[in-house]
């Protein structure tokens, strides 16, 4: 398990501390106005304030974006970081839904988030959002919603940052015997044993 730390309020985003423990190619948004631009907004911290040639950008009629976020593993989410747009462009609302992999505008019309956050505008990545950490434990994948910008018709972001604790997937090989009936000459039992319960202590 990595440890990744975390500030109790918002505040400075630490170098080392965010996930790269995602499955890129899963990553998925609904409204974007590019297909898999999405992608483009997770990369590492210290380009986080390059320009990114395709941000993520929603219909130019409608700011509202739905990212969904599949993880290699358990995470314990602790903040979150977004760099939006500018000209109003940037998202100032955030959503989050946690464990789902069906959800859609529809559906979380009529959900209550797990959390939500007033964003501010802030080109550079210096502020990240806390979570309430009991509430992201044994986080598989998150969805955040983005409802609404700062006055613009488009919703623009190019970099989302996740900072936690990270348990990668254990895969092991149990070897296991079914039966479709049982075969009484495999259960021996010793003779005076025959027909009596056997003591478990």
């Amino acid at each position: 398990m990595r440890l990744l730390q975390a500030t109790a309020q918002p505040g400075r985003c630490g170098k080392r501390a965010y996930l790269a423990s995602y499955t890129l190619c899963q990553i998925r948004c609904l409204n974007e106005d590019v297909d898999g631009s999405c992608k483009n907004v997770f990369k590492a911290w210290a380009q986080r304030t390059q320009p990114t040639e395709h941000p993520l950008r929603s219909d130019p009629d409608d700011p509202e974006l739905l990212l969904h976020i599949p993880f290699d593993g358990a995470v314990k989410l602790k903040a979150i970081c977004v760099i939006g747009g500018s000209g109003g462009s940037a998202p100032s609302k955030m959503r989050a839904f946690i464990n789902r992999d069906d959800l859609d505008f529809a559906g979380i019309a009529s959900m209550a988030p797990l959390q939500e956050w007033d964003l501010q505008e802030d080109n550079n990545g210096s502020l990240e959002y806390p979570t309430q950490v009991a509430k992201f434990s044994g986080v598989h994948s998150i969805d955040l919603h983005f409802p609404s910008t700062f006055g613009s018709d488009q919703c623009e972001i190019h970099f989302v940052g996740l900072k936690g604790e990270f348990s990668e997937r254990q895969r092991r090989a149990v070897e296991a015997v079914y039966e479709a009936r049982p075969v009484p000459g495999d259960h021996q039992v010793p003779g005076d044993m025959q027909g009596t319960y056997w003591n478990v202590s």
